[in-house]
């Protein structure tokens, strides 16, 4: 893989490092696949694809978890090492709005998400339907399931400053295994990241075209 990034930081292996990127319609994932190598070295092979879409390097060089998201102007990528198979997710949303939040919650979340919702006023609802929108897609991102996984069978508790894993179902669970943090980047969008396995140290970057 060629490179366009050098000089990154070292990841440490208690580290997850997340990169932000300005996006233009069409960029591709030219960008991300350069920031990768850079951090892989030259000896892994291709990036694979797990059914759902899911980007990955194949055993043995699957220690390196790694993803990617990205919403309007703004997108991310997440690296961290772990044990083989490390699973490590991201997602961000932009604000704006989202006339039908509280109707996709009731469709698509567990039932005490949708009544939480359902409680509260415009921008604090929207603002909490984000936060658990980010929290699950990063967690299942990290697994490899994606949306068909079911948003419903990763269900949450939110407080002003937390996002707390509750219920956790099928070969994703136990919830405790997960970590997940959301990612302060600003008012114009929210973020989460999430990997299984230990704490960890989060350091962010932007990256400047």
């Amino acid at each position: 893989m060629s490179s366009l990034v050098p000089d990154l930081p070292t990841l440490a292996d208690d580290e997850i490092h997340v990169w932000q990127i300005p996006w233009t319609a069409g960029a591709g994932e030219q960008l991300f696949v350069s920031l990768l190598a850079n951090y892989a070295g030259p000896d892994v092979p291709p990036v694979a694809r797990g059914e759902h879409g899911k980007p990955y390097f194949p055993a043995p060089f699957g220690g390196l978890g790694f993803n990617w998201s990205h919403s309007g102007d703004r997108a991310l990528f997440a690296i961290g090492r772990g044990d083989e198979g490390f699973e490590l997710g991201v997602d961000v949303e932009r604000v704006r709005p989202r006339p039908r939040a509280l109707e996709l919650a009731r469709r698509f979340f567990a039932a005490d998400e949708a009544a939480m919702l359902a409680s509260l006023p415009g921008d604090a609802q929207l603002n909490a339907f984000l936060r658990l929108w980010t929290a699950k897609e990063a967690v299942l991102k990290a697994n490899g399931g994606g949306l068909s996984y079911g948003l419903h069978r990763v269900a949450f508790e939110i407080d002003d400053k937390a996002v707390k894993a509750v219920a956790f179902d099928g070969e994703i669970a136990p919830s405790s295994a997960w970590r997940i943090e959301p990612l302060d980047l600003g008012l114009d969008c929210v973020a989460a990241v999430a990997w299984r396995g230990r704490a960890r140290t989060i350091r962010v970057f932007t990256y400047a075209l």
